[in-house]
C-alpha cells in the first residue's frame, strides 16, 4: 500500500493528497514499460493505491543515478560539494562547479539502506565490495541495469518536456538468484524532475528549475531553516496544494495519461481490495 505521507530527516511531516495513488499507478506503468530491461516484483495492482507484489530478498545497496549536481539532502552531490568535498561516492568532482550543473556523464552513487524509510548511509561501490555487501558480479549487473533504466527513463521524460535529474533504483533476487527491480521506478519520490523549458533560464538566474517531485517540499523545508532537529513546521495548505499539483503533473506528462483521482477516504476501498490477498496468505500458513 502506497500512501500520501511526507517523510522528511526519517520522520513523517504532512501529507499530500494523491500522492500515493500517483506513486503506485506510475511504478506501475514504469515496470510495465521497462520489464524488456529487467524483471520486477510487481504482479497485480488491485487498488489504485496497493500494488501485490512477489517476495524477493532485498539487496541492501540502492543505487542512484545522478546527471546533475544538484540536491538539498544529505546524500545528495550538492550537499557534499557546496561543502567542500571534491570526492564523493568515491567519485572524483572537478573544481568549479555549480549547483544544477550538468555532469559530463551519469554517475553511479550506491546508498546503503539502513531501514525502511530512513535515509541511507552514503557509501562508494568500493566499500560495497570490500564489505561483501553484494558480490562484483551483482553490482556490476545492477549498475549496468540502472543506467539502461536511467536512459529510458531520459527518453520518455524528454520526449514529455521534461529532464530526468537522476533516479534511484532499488533491486532484490528470487530463490534463483535472479536479479529483479523493487520497490518504486521514476516516481516523483524516486527520481528528480525538472521542466525543461525552466532549465537554462533558471540556472541562468542562479534559480531553481520547476521540480515536478518531491523536491520541491523538501526545498520549502529548507527554505524554513528546520535541519531536523525538533517538531518540524506545519506544511501550508498552499504547499501541500502546489505538491499534488506537481505530483499529478509528473503522472500526466511520463504517461501521457488523464490522471483518475480514486475515492476518498481510501482506507475503505484499500481494505476491500486487499482482502482477498490476506485470506489467501493466511490459508498459505495454515
Amino acid at each position: 500500500m502506497v500512501t500520501d505521507r511526507i517523510i522528511h530527516f526519517n520522520r513523517v511531516v504532512g501529507a499530500v493528497p494523491y500522492k500515493g495513488q500517483v506513486l503506485n499507478q506510475l511504478a506501475a506503468f514504469w515496470f510495465e514499460n521497462t520489464a524488456d530491461i529487467v524483471p520486477n516484483h510487481m504482479l497485480e495492482v488491485p487498488d489504485p493505491n496497493v500494488m501485490v507484489s512477489r517476495h524477493l530478498r532485498r539487496i541492501p545497496v540502492q543505487l542512484v543515478v545522478r546527471g546533475y549536481l544538484t540536491g538539498v539532502t544529505p546524500t545528495s552531490l550538492w550537499y557534499s560539494y557546496e561543502r567542500g568535498e571534491r570526492v564523493i561516492y568515491g567519485i572524483r568532482f572537478p573544481e568549479g562547479l555549480n549547483k544544477n550543473d550538468a555532469l559530463l556523464r551519469p554517475v553511479i552513487t550506491p546508498i546503503l539502506r539502513t531501514g525502511p524509510g530512513i535515509t541511507g548511509e552514503m557509501i562508494s561501490a568500493q566499500a560495497v565490495l570490500e564489505r561483501g555487501l553484494v558480490s562484483p558480479e551483482v553490482y556490476d549487473a545492477m549498475g549496468k541495469t540502472a543506467l539502461k533504466l536511467f536512459d529510458r527513463g531520459s527518453e520518455v521524460a524528454s520526449e514529455a518536456g521534461l529532464i530526468m535529474v537522476d533516479a534511484l533504483y532499488e533491486f532484490g533476487v528470487d530463490e534463483g538468484g535472479a536479479l529483479m527491480l523493487i520497490n518504486e521506478l521514476h516516481t516523483p519520490d524516486a527520481a528528480r524532475f525538472w521542466r525543461a523549458n525552466s532549465y537554462a533560464s533558471r540556472k541562468a538566474a542562479r534559480q531553481q528549475p520547476e521540480h515536478l517531485d518531491n523536491e520541491f517540499i523538501y526545498l520549502w523545508y529548507n527554505q524554513q531553516g528546520y535541519d531536523g532537529e525538533g517538531k518540524p513546521p506545519a506544511i501550508p495548505d498552499d504547499i501541500t496544494y502546489q505538491a499534488t499539483v506537481r505530483y499529478i503533473e509528473a503522472f500526466e506528462y511520463l504517461t501521457g495519461q488523464d490522471f483518475q483521482p480514486a475515492p476518498y477516504p481510501a482506507t475503505r476501498r484499500i481494505e476491500k481490495a486487499v482482502r482477498p490477498y490476506a485470506k489467501a496468505t493466511s490459508r498459505r500458513k495454515k
